[in-house]
């Protein structure tokens, strides 16, 4: 049936939508607090047979823009759409359908529609208005729930109940209900996870697919190979932002349309940019970034959730990492100018004091959360600011974020509010931040106890491999000792592992920890000292990173730049000496694209890498000086000619074939299967004993081995609960201690017998029971005695 014919304008339904506007306009104790009510009729909605659709559109009161120019825009396919088709043309039909305007708001009502599903493609909307020149211009929906072409395109109108109530861990969320919202507390640990680089797939739904083997091997008690370990032994599950990114700064667009008879005929291309997901454009995030989703339906995330809550022996957690301190400037793209307070380093602040805008950026939060996590990671919350124009100054808007932590979610009937952790390094980015953050300006404010920060060790630019880093952080971990319960811990992230690829390998690099400078990396970030140190001497909840635990790459991954890409590049450089080495570099599979352009192996590309910076800097970003004094070079560097086009063609290469190098999968064949052993054991340890999380108590001591000479060895003692002591000593960097006993150490509470060998590092060797020992750099042992 052709589209006119089977959709019809729901006036009495859209002036009911209206109404109720109106009425929050008019009844509301504050301006906020009626935004927050019009917020959840936003976006578009499905009510039995009828598809409803509010937008907050205050730019069309700017420009004066009469009631009887605003339409819906409906598009529909005419033929099924096959969204995992890398490109097709594909003609739409095509109507308009009257709103009803209410102030700065725009609603309508439609029966007919198709709403999208698991199987099968929905129409797609936007509301559209005319000038006085005929000229037709787009509004799209921030709060859209389906997105297959990215933000920038129309939304797809999605069937949200259907897919909510078709989740497969139902029963797991029913078990929660009570009288009041259940409170998700913190778990015993994090495993962080970046979906595209973590399997081989890069999709939710390959992430999914490998959980659910894992499940199946679990349940069945089959023996754990090497790439099991490396998965396991955590009790949630953070993937880094799944939310839609920017595009192609320069294009081809996932959605380009022409004028068609009857029409429109598009052109569309399956989202494939690669980025870590912090470059968001806030448009679109209560939705999930289409290039993370193999079918393009948003199931996919729910899949996810269904598959880690049902795990076998004990469900796992999703945390989910947000990010609304900021937009990338491609958002002005995607949202009105209302929503942005002006100019930042990232691209855009927000108007947090805008009450619209903070209302439905808190919308956005909750219909994200609403895909079933257990809890919400916020990104940069030292960034939520606004400008205190009496005081004149910037203030931290920390009632914002205690709104963040207050919003209660509803999965399969369950009321719940999800655990929070909170990035806040205030004051960064002042000079002294490292020195004056105190890492809990969040946890103080907010109302709930059990709210989280990230903690110094896992926040600040840390470098482990640099000699004296461990004893130079001492006073940051006798923090954490006393108040550290609330932080999480351990030393490998997102941040910190590229920060470590950016360092000069001339600083004072400790090779004791490897023979090259990958091995040093690799070690320095997955190191069994660190983890003995994080899982049994430290409180808080420790956080790894999946891409250091298999000792992949890593690093800045964004292929949509045009107009900086080449900076980037340059920017990044200096980790092809800490991560590509020349056999790695010469495997057929990686940097397929640099060789392509002529860089045959690594000493071509390392060449070119150390001429690129110096010129960024010299040139102040002049990319036609640029690619003129490369091609002065002697002896000519290898790769194309260089211009403008082709530096920018280099830098997309790097960036496309780094982001093929950093996969997980690449490392499988070389996972050490001893370290993931002990990297297992020592999760389970913990796990055994979650009251290691609590802060130091007067029995407890921590505390470095003297004299130093040379070394950095820490010893710790911890008393449980039920009795039982825990007794650590690590060898975090240096020279080797000479033969010491352990048990024989100055450790006030280790006296007498009694005591267990329960862990020991993977270099001491199985044969090792107790007794003299000679402690070498990377190096750990944990007793245990029963009070």
């Amino acid at each position: 049936m052709p589209l006119p014919d089977r959709i019809a304008f729901d006036e009495a339904a859209a002036r009911t939508e209206a109404e109720a506007a109106r009425m929050a306009l008019a009844t509301a104790e504050t301006a906020f607090e009626a935004e927050r009510r019009i917020a959840r009729r936003l976006g578009g909605r499905i009510e039995g047979d009828l598809a409803v659709f509010g937008f907050w559109t205050p730019e069309l009161l700017d420009a004066r823009v009469p009631s009887g120019d605003i339409f819906l825009e409906i598009l529909s396919p005419k033929e099924p759409l096959d969204l995992t088709r890398a490109h097709q043309v594909v003609e739409f039909e095509r109507a308009w359908v009257p709103v009803i305007r209410e102030e700065a708001h725009c609603f309508t009502a439609v029966r007919g529609m198709r709403a999208g599903s698991r199987e099968a493609v929905g129409d797609f909307y936007a509301l559209a208005w005319r000038d006085a020149e005929e000229t037709w211009h787009r509004i799209l929906d921030p709060l859209a729930m389906s997105l297959p072409f990215g933000a920038m395109a129309p939304a797809e109108l999605y069937d949200v109940a259907a897919m909510q109530e078709a989740r497969g861990d139902r029963a797991y969320f029913e078990a929660l209900k009570g009288d009041a919202p259940h409170k998700f507390g913190p778990p015993v640990n994090i495993l962080q996870i970046h979906v595209p680089t973590a399997t081989a797939g890069g999709t939710l739904a390959s992430l999914t697919r490998h959980y659910q083997r894992l499940a199946a091997r679990v349940a069945r008690g089959l023996p754990l190979e090497p790439a099991d370990r490396l998965f396991l032994g955590y009790d949630a599950v953070q993937l880094l932002p799944v939310e839609p990114t920017t595009v192609y700064e320069t294009g081809p667009d996932f959605w380009r349309e022409e004028e068609a008879e009857g029409g429109l005929s598009v052109s569309l291309l399956r989202p494939d940019t690669t980025n870590w997901g912090y470059d968001v454009v806030i448009s679109g995030m209560a939705t999930v970034n289409p290039a993370l989703l193999e079918t393009g339906r948003p199931d996919e995330l729910i899949d996810l959730a269904a598959t880690l809550h049902t795990f076998p022996s004990k469900p796992k957690r999703l945390i989910l990492d947000v990010v609304f301190g900021h937009a990338d400037n491609q958002g002005l793209r995607a949202l009105n100018g209302h929503f942005f307070a002006g100019p930042n380093m990232y691209g855009q602040n927000l108007d947090y004091q805008n009450p619209a805008v903070r209302a439905i950026l808190l919308e956005m939060q909750r219909r994200k959360v609403d895909f079933g996590a257990d809890g919400v990671r916020v990104d940069g919350a030292q960034d939520f600011k606004w400008w205190d124009a009496g005081a004149q100054e910037l203030r931290h808007d920390d009632e914002y974020l205690q709104s963040m932590a207050d919003i209660v979610q509803e999965v399969a009937g369950t009321r719940y509010r999800p655990w929070f952790i909170f990035e806040d390094g205030r004051p960064w980015p002042e000079e002294d931040w490292e020195l004056s953050s105190s890492y809990r300006a969040v946890i103080e404010a907010q109302r709930d106890d059990d709210v989280f920060q990230w903690g110094p060790l896992t926040f600040a630019h840390n470098t482990p491999f640099l000699y004296t880093f461990w004893l130079s952080k001492y006073w940051r971990i006798r923090e954490m000792l006393e108040v550290g319960a609330n932080w999480i811990s351990g030393t490998s992230n997102h941040d910190t592992l590229r920060r470590g690829t950016q360092v000069n390998p001339k600083l004072n690099v400790n090779t004791r920890l490897g023979r090259t400078k990958m091995e040093i990396l690799d070690k320095a970030y997955d190191n069994p000292a660190v983890h003995v140190l994080t899982y049994v001497a430290l409180p808080g909840v420790p956080m790894d990173f999946l891409n250091a635990m298999a000792r992949a790459s890593w690093g800045f991954i964004r292929n949509q730049d045009d107009r900086y890409g080449v900076k980037v590049v340059a920017e990044e450089a200096i980790s092809l000496k800490w991560q590509v080495d020349e056999y790695s570099y010469s495997v057929p599979a990686s940097f397929r694209r640099l060789k392509a352009l002529g860089y045959e192996t690594r000493e071509d590309l390392a060449r070119f890498m150390e001429f690129l910076p110096a010129l960024v800097e010299v040139t102040d970003y002049d990319l036609e000086e640029i690619a003129r004094l490369l091609a002065l070079a002697e002896p000519p560097l290898a790769g194309p000619e260089f211009t403008v086009a082709s530096l920018k063609e280099i830098a997309r290469a790097w960036m496309d074939d780094m982001h093929d190098y950093c996969n997980v999968s690449n490392s499988f064949t070389s996972l050490d299967d001893e370290q993931l052993a002990f990297g297992l054991a020592v999760r389970n340890f913990r796990r055994a004993r979650p009251w290691l999380r609590d802060n130091y108590g007067p029995r407890d001591h921590f505390d470095y081995v003297t004299p130093i000479a040379g070394r950095t060895v820490f010893a710790s003692l911890r008393h449980g609960p039920n009795g039982e002591q825990v007794f650590a000593v690590a060898h975090m960097e240096g020279k080797p201690t000479h033969d010491i006993e352990p048990l024989s150490l100055p450790v006030p509470g280790i006296e007498g017998t009694g005591w267990r060998l329960a862990l020991r590092t993977p270099s001491i060797g199985h044969d090792y029971g107790g007794g003299p020992i000679v402690l070498k750099d990377s190096m750990a042992l944990v007793y245990t005695r029963k009070g």
